[in-house]
């Protein structure tokens, strides 16, 4: 039987085009990425995020996060790995229209902010190195059904 506060993401399921653009990092600007995601449950209880990103100009880039909850807690998890060999934790909220991760570590705060509708989400990714006091976009992250 599916948790009941995890069948709440139910709408997140199934396989996406994404576009990574407006990116600080990449060059010339205005170049934009294009990618895929796949978004599928694991038993009844955790949702598996999977996206690939690929450019004739880019490095190809992976990235997962799976997504849990604890229930004692009332809150959600995101843990987060990618080809680079990084693993972070994420607090993550989600209303139905809107979905947030949101990481304060040491090292780096880093948020994910979307507006998400039926077939299509469109996010942003910001960080702040000065714990969260001013931010800066690293890149949108637009998700559309396929």
């Amino acid at each position: 039987m599916r948790n009941t506060e995890m069948a709440r993401l139910e709408g997140l399921e199934g396989v996406w085009t994404t576009t990574m653009s407006d990116a600080w990092f990449l060059e010339p600007p205005g170049v934009t990425v294009p990618g895929s995601a796949t978004i599928e449950w694991l038993g009844e209880s955790l949702l598996v995020v999977r996206v690939q990103f690929a450019g004739s100009e880019h490095v190809h880039s992976e990235l997962s996060l799976v997504i849990g909850r604890s229930d004692p807690n009332d809150r959600w998890t995101a843990l987060h790995q990618d080809d680079r060999g990084t693993c972070r934790e994420y607090a993550m909220t989600f209303d139905g229209a809107r979905w947030t991760l949101l990481r304060e570590d040491p090292d780096m705060h880093q948020r994910f902010v979307a507006a998400v509708e039926q077939d299509r989400i469109l996010g942003r990714w910001e960080a702040s190195e000065d714990a969260g006091t001013t931010w800066r976009k690293d890149y949108d992250l637009t998700f559309v059904r396929t």
